[in-house]
């Protein structure tokens, strides 16, 4: 959180002053003041700054001195009748936190002229109303509105338009100052260096100093004009319009980030409308842009925006072009997320957009389904053999990432997450030959075949879902898991690793790029490596059919949340309960307990509460599972019953829905199989759920009635995996009861579509009785 601290001195004999202490890093910069201060006075119009602009949206939380331009558009409403009261409020809201937190703020708005048409319609058709009772005619509004002179109407709207922005500000307890300004003073040194003056010591007053233009004196905005800027010998911008004074006011004031709102999302590579156009979320010089037909409501253009945008940019001026119709759209801006056009020339930024790569992974998905099985399969062999030949460069990308893992703190089970070795490579090689072998059969597979009719013939068949995004925490083993499991599936695959395991996924996606260069699909795959948010992906609709996280139950719950149009598939919690019946045997019970806490706690398939009939609590079944779990190292608590039984036991559990992801677990005793497994379906997560029972009859009960992914009778809660299920790896655990659910292989990532094959078939004909239904199923094959 930013901690403003605000000290008002008199101002009685000496100077109103604030003073502002931020968690900002500091910035750099020459900041503008009065005369007889100590300012290097060549800075005020120069244009130029030593400081570069941002390099990526995250840094845009640094912003310290922020320039909000407000366009025609977004100040109007829909109809052109007045100002969009509602809109403005909330974007003032915005600027007043923004204030609040210790940014500097000045805003550029448009907005007079369409106040004072407002006012003066008004007072024009009230006059018209009373001629027209006088001497009829065919006035209207339309005709008041086009009779009013532009300049009449900005005299009368100006000061309206403060007072509301006045009034509005207030509420936020935030001081606003008018800057009227015209193009003439840009162009006089001595206007020049008063008006900056005077900005500088609003700033300098916590004041939010309101800048617009004079449009009552101010000649027409369209002039283009490349007079030399005084005392520099260089041309300024032509002030044409407000996102060329915006652009100037930021420029000169060295201001961080420039936001520029209209009524466009942002930049298009071509007029939005026209085939073929795509949102630009970052703009460099570079780019080619085709520009359609100027603002209906203001005076600029979508080229006036991206020329005053890259004039503001090449003089160290981040800007963000956006829709200033979108809610919170500042705030979310400065939070990193990607919104709009983001301006930068920096090197950082050269990579290709996540956008592209998605589209890529669309066309090379469609690229796999084309390719036979056996091609298909070939790539994940290669995929297979290049992780035991490249094991030595990928153990040593993974030693980086502990290296620095360790350093930073990383707790012990991430640790032994993102660790890899020599067995795991070979394992993991085994695991993807399994896939291969496997998947002959995958896409294109016949469900159903049925004659509708003669010689109408349709068929159900399996098809790829079309573009995956997998976010997975620590793990680098995922990565070539996954990627097979794409390949088998003839699906696209994004990718979003954690931070932490960098090096290991960047030696590995080179090796899943090498296998599917060999049946030239190496765009269907690709690893998101960018500064990309999360949040940004989960909000590609259009790009990405389904969301797989792997990792932490918080980055589960936490992409379940946050998805709101893409389906997510997965598990948040892994709860998974062993159940000790009355006829359990011992030494099995002992066995399969201390496998499924102890082997891998961490897992989301490790046990988390231990289920005992009442009946162990008298024998000696209890005291050596305790025994046991002690000499693991397993930390015990107590269920609310048996700490009801016991005088001096384990300290009780805080709640029985607790994945505890380390050596500890919960115990807890239940009369019979009945409340075992009521304690299951309240407290568990449908994820794996076990009986330890020599009762065959008790066994096929509890494996019927628990509504779990996975019931297992005599075995470890850890057999809960795709490998060890066969399916050669698992893209993730399900708990969803819609589409696929327990370990998710090949087929969990297939859907279907329905092919109908038939010679000159209408629906009509059956509705006349000309032809007859059959229905008729018939063999797959």
């Amino acid at each position: 959180m930013l901690r403003v601290q605000r000290l008002v001195g008199d101002v009685v004999g000496r100077r109103l002053y604030s003073v502002i202490r931020y968690d900002l890093p500091p910035v750099s910069k020459v900041i503008f003041g009065q005369e007889g201060t100590n300012v290097d006075k060549r800075t005020l119009v120069s244009g130029e700054r030593k400081q570069r602009t941002f390099s990526d949206r995250s840094q845009l939380k640094y912003a310290r001195r922020l320039v909000v331009k407000l366009g025609s558009a977004v100040i109007t409403r829909e109809d052109g009748n007045g100002l969009a009261l509602g809109r403005l409020a909330s974007i003032i809201e915005q600027v007043a936190e923004c204030h609040h937190e210790g940014r500097e703020c000045i805003m550029v708005t448009s907005g007079a002229v369409a106040f004072g048409r407002q006012k003066l319609t008004q007072e024009l058709l009230m006059s018209l109303s009373m001629r027209e009772t006088l001497s009829p005619s065919d006035h209207t509004r339309e005709d008041a509105g086009s009779i009013l002179d532009p300049r009449a109407a900005a005299a009368v709207g100006q000061s309206e338009l403060m007072a509301m922005y006045d009034a509005m500000f207030s509420q936020y307890n935030v001081k606003i100052a008018q800057v009227l300004v015209t193009k003439p003073d840009f162009y006089n040194e001595e206007t020049r260096k008063n008006l900056f003056c005077t900005l500088s010591e609003l700033i300098s007053l916590n004041i939010v100093p309101i800048v617009n233009t004079n449009d009552a004196v101010s000649p027409p905005m369209y002039i283009h004009d490349d007079t030399v800027v005084p005392g520099t010998g260089k041309k300024g911008i032509g002030i044409k319009d407000n996102d060329s004074l915006s652009a100037l006011l930021a420029a000169e004031i060295q201001s961080d980030l420039l936001i520029m709102m209209s009524d466009v999302d942002g930049i298009y590579n071509k007029p939005p409308w026209e085939d073929g156009a795509r949102m630009m979320h970052t703009y460099s010089s570079k780019e080619q842009v085709q520009f359609g037909q100027k603002s209906k409501v203001g005076t600029g253009g979508m080229d006036s925006k991206v020329n005053a945008a890259t004039w503001a940019m090449a003089r160290g001026v981040s800007v963000v072009i956006c829709n200033g119709m979108q809610e919170k759209a500042i705030k979310t801006i400065i939070s990193g997320r990607k919104v709009g056009t983001f301006f930068t020339d920096c090197p950082s930024n050269s990579t290709t957009s996540v956008d592209i790569i998605a589209e890529n992974a669309r066309t090379g998905s469609r690229v796999l389904q084309k390719l036979t099985p056996s091609e298909r399969a070939s790539a994940i062999h290669t995929l297979a053999d290049l992780l035991i030949e490249k094991k030595e460069q990928i153990l040593e990308a993974n030693a980086k990432d502990l290296e620095e893992a360790t350093k930073s703190g990383l707790e012990k089970p991430l640790l032994n997450r993102l660790s890899l070795s020599a067995g795991k490579l070979k394992t993991l090689s085994i695991g993807l030959k399994q896939i291969a072998d496997s998947s002959y059969e995958n896409v294109g597979r016949v469900l159903r075949r049925t004659k509708l009719a003669e010689n109408l013939m349709l068929k159900q068949v399996t098809v790829p879902i079309g573009v995956l995004l997998v976010i997975f925490e620590s793990r680098p083993d995922s990565l070539p898991q996954v990627a097979a499991l794409a390949m088998a599936s003839a699906n696209g695959l994004l990718l979003k690793g954690g931070k932490e395991a960098a090096f290991s996924n960047k030696a590995l996606m080179e090796l899943v790029k090498e296998s599917l260069q060999s049946v030239g699909a190496q765009d269907s795959i690709s690893l998101v490596s960018t500064r990309e948010e999360i949040s940004d992906l989960l909000a590609m609709e259009k790009h990405i059919d389904l969301i797989i996280p792997r990792g932490s139950s918080d980055l589960v719950r936490s992409i379940q949340k946050q998805s709101q149009h893409i389906p997510v598939l997965g598990h948040a919690e892994g709860i998974c309960h062993v159940y000790l019946d009355k006829d359990a045997d011992p030494i099995k019970a002992i066995k399969i307990v201390r496998d499924a806490k102890c082997d891998y706690p961490a897992a989301c398939n490790a046990m988390e509460t231990l289920l005992l009939h009442e009946d162990h609590l008298n024998g000696s079944l209890f005291t050596e599972i305790c025994n046991m779990l002690k000499h693991e190292g397993v930390k015990i608590h107590a269920g609310p019953k048996l700490a009801t039984q016991l005088t001096f036991g384990p300290p009780p559990a805080k709640t029985m829905r607790h994945e505890y992801g380390s050596l500890e677990c919960c115990i807890e005793i239940v009369s019979d199989m009945d409340a075992a497994i009521d304690h299951i379906h309240k407290f568990g997560s449908s994820h794996t759920d076990v009986i330890v029972t020599e009762n065959d009859a008790t066994a096929k009960q509890f494996l019927n009635a628990v509504d779990s992914a996975c019931v297992f009778h005599n075995v470890s809660s850890r057999f809960a995996d795709g490998f060890r299920f066969g399916l050669g790896a698992e893209v993730g655990i399900s708990t969803a009861r819609i589409h696929a659910r327990g370990p998710v292989g090949v087929e969990g990532l297939l859907t279907t579509k329905w092919i109908l094959e038939g010679t000159d078939h209408t629906a009509a004909e059956f509705n006349e009785g000309k032809r007859n239904w059959l229905h008729e199923n018939l063999p797959l094959n």
